[in-house]
């Protein structure tokens, strides 16, 4: 998963990006895209391993963007170069300030700076629409498919991203080389100073959020910076003295898996206890390409025993013999926490 963070001048989004991380990129870079990948946790995978004691243990990763301010305090706009870096992302994270920075002149108006970027990703996305329509009627090009470009150019207009249509409504798989940024999972990121950080969302902020069919967090990307930096039990207490409960990394990665429908299956072993992740409502035919190609080509059957069963169990033996290994077909919907074996042949 590669998540793009992005944010006007003075937003802190290199700060937000550096404790994600735990890298130290420089405040105020500019030029290429800085990249952090990070290891998403997962307790399950903590408890398999230490069961199977593995070679190797690989958990699911997620791949931070820091993408350059070419869009900088004024609202001037999304450059050509800040917007192809963008559209590469699977999830955009957009920080907005909420902070006072001496730097920069004037109050934080997240506000403000939330409807510019929304109101530049719409244009964007119009502006694409409206020349390839303008190819379509020269072209001749399917009515379908005309008929969704109509759709989605009515949605835009009406103010509203493209991540608003229903997916029966709009077949996305044939629109994937076009990387509209309306429809790309959008995560809300409020940056604030520590005085404030275990305070909600507020209210306006939080109506607009949901207004765009997007998710938001509050964060302070100067205490996260500080936690980062401390031993995991003094994390803990810092954290409860703050009025909160995890740190900003366990929250962020469980909303963008919840924007991006995202599950994690396993396969386990004496040489391997790994996480997959996979988009909800995965069969078990394709979930087994992502392990390999030829384990989707030849697949015959998948042997699952949910997690929380084979952890009751004990072993994979005692799971068989309880009844809780099952033998499923390709058209099995893998869950959440499933425990695969790929039975193939090539």
């Amino acid at each position: 998963m590669r998540i793009g963070l992005v944010g006007f001048a003075g937003s802190g989004k290199t700060t937000v990006f550096n404790t994600l991380t735990g890298l130290n990129v420089p405040l105020g870079f500019g030029g290429e895209v800085h990249l952090g990948t990070v290891k998403v946790p997962d307790a399950r995978i903590d408890t398999l391993s230490g069961m199977f004691s593995p070679k190797k243990t690989t958990f699911a990763e997620i791949v931070f963007s820091d993408i350059p301010g070419e869009h900088g305090a004024e609202h001037k706009g999304l450059s050509g170069k800040a917007l192809q870096q963008i559209r590469d992302q699977d999830v955009l994270c957009l920080v907005l300030r909420d902070f006072d920075n001496p730097a920069i002149e004037g109050a934080p108006n997240p506000g403000a700076d939330l409807d510019a970027f929304a109101t530049e990703c719409l244009f964007a996305d119009l502006a694409m629409i409206e020349r390839w329509l303008d190819r379509a009627k020269k072209e001749r090009k399917d009515a379908l498919e005309i008929s969704h470009f109509e759709m989605m150019k009515a949605t835009l207009e009406s103010e509203k991203p493209l991540r608003s249509i229903p997916p029966m409504m709009l077949d996305r798989s044939k629109l994937t080389s076009y990387g509209f940024l309306t429809d790309r999972p959008l995560l809300v990121v409020l940056n604030r100073s520590e005085a404030h950080v275990a305070d909600p969302m507020p209210f306006e902020i939080r109506t607009r959020i949901e207004s765009i069919s997007a998710a938001g967090l509050v964060l302070s990307a100067s205490v996260e910076a500080e936690i980062a930096a401390m031993e995991p039990a003094d994390q803990k207490v810092f954290l409860e003295d703050l009025g909160l409960t995890e740190s900003a990394l366990t929250r962020f990665i469980r909303t963008a898996y919840g924007l991006l429908d995202l599950i994690s299956f396993f396969t386990v072993g004496a040489d391997e206890v790994r996480a997959w992740p996979i988009l909800r409502s995965t069969k078990a035919k394709q979930a087994a390409g992502k392990i390999h190609s030829d384990l989707e080509r030849g697949f015959i059957r998948a042997e699952v025993i949910p997690y929380d069963h084979f952890i009751a169990c004990g072993s994979e033996h005692a799971a068989r013999d309880t009844g809780h290994l099952k033998v499923e077909g390709k058209d099995y919907t893998v869950m959440d926490g499933d425990i695969l074996h790929i039975r193939f042949n090539v």
